[in-house]
């Protein structure tokens, strides 16, 4: 599913430097599932989130269902489409997991900058 909105400047300044992000995937009753609080990080003009916990987190086997949801993060509240991505960019989403969350243990940054971990890595686009 693809979208053609896009977030503003000040949006994409306040969820990327948001410590925390929530997410609430979007269920096929059209209801939004329970509110998990994970990690977020922006690259560019993008918004990126994955599960340090790889595709077996409840909260991302969640997002398989619609790829749809609803995040909130430094203010914004934003419904969203979860965009899987793979390749190249991976990488720098490793450098932004390291480069923001890096005062965390060293295992803890291990983990979330796996081959587990970037297999969930999400593109968050606005809708």
């Amino acid at each position: 599913m693809t979208t053609s909105a896009s977030w503003t400047d000040d949006e994409l300044d306040r969820v990327g430097s948001a410590e925390e992000l929530d997410v609430a995937s979007r269920r096929r009753d059209d209801e939004l599932s329970s509110r998990r609080t994970i990690w977020v990080v922006r690259v560019g003009d993008d918004i990126y989130v994955r599960s340090v916990n790889g595709p077996t987190s409840a909260w991302f086997r969640g997002t398989r269902t619609r790829h749809e949801g609803r995040i909130e993060a430094g203010g914004v509240e934003q419904d969203v489409v979860f965009e899987d991505v793979d390749g190249e960019i991976n990488g720098a989403v490793d450098a932004a997991y390291r480069t923001k969350y890096g005062r965390y243990s060293a295992n803890t940054i291990q983990r979330i900058t796996s081959s587990t971990a970037g297999s969930t890595t999400m593109r968050l686009l606005p809708r």
